[in-house]
């Protein structure tokens, strides 16, 4: 698994129905694309959830590094955004682990990302499994649709990304981004496994 994510930030006065019309007629365009585990297509607009901006952050999960290198660089639908907003910095991250949540049977609504460095002086290995056992308890939430949990080893980071089947709950924490989710795509959810990654 990988996680993937680019964050376009536009102008504080923008019209983000221009954004929620692009996805409506263009969001099921990835409902079937072969490996993509999700596609969540979250957006923040200022003001709303304490985003300080309006932004289109769209989040993938990918069976495998092949499919997301040929959608971004085989001519495999990323060129549509490049076009559109021109060419932002992609992040991406190892993937550790994905839990299914009791709402994955809805349409989640909501999405919250946290970011935590792990610092120079902590143990690695330490801190993800301190990351996991955090990821499978908030998995067990009734309101959680999918969780999973990845890292950066260029900056030794963890991601935890999860979708609500409503708001992101105030337990989530003042140090999470929150985006609402306008569509979600899951052609290969089903084959990103369970749990841990290893």
């Amino acid at each position: 698994m990988h996680a993937m994510q680019y964050d376009i930030t536009l102008p504080a006065d923008y019209d983000m129905k221009i954004i929620r019309e692009r996805v409506a007629t263009r969001g099921h365009a990835l409902d079937e694309r072969e490996g993509l585990g999700l596609k969540a297509y979250a957006i923040r607009e200022r003001g709303v959830d304490g985003s300080p901006v309006n932004q289109y952050a769209p989040f993938y999960l990918w069976e495998h590094a092949g499919a997301m290198g040929e959608f971004l660089v085989g001519g495999g639908g990323f060129q549509g955004i490049v076009a559109d907003f021109g060419r932002p910095v992609v992040q991406h991250w190892a993937g550790i682990a994905c839990e299914a949540g009791p709402a994955r049977p809805e349409a989640p609504r909501a999405a919250s990302r946290l970011l935590t460095p792990v610092p120079a002086t902590a143990d690695p290995a330490a801190a993800v499994a301190g990351a996991l056992a955090g990821l499978r308890a908030t998995a067990r939430s009734a309101a959680v649709h999918t969780a999973a949990l990845a890292f950066d080893p260029h900056h030794w980071q963890l991601l935890r990304f999860v979708l609500w089947a409503d708001a992101v709950p105030e337990s989530e924490g003042p140090d999470a981004e929150r985006y609402e989710v306008l569509h979600l795509s899951t052609p290969g959810l089903s084959r990103i496994p369970a749990g841990r990654h290893w």
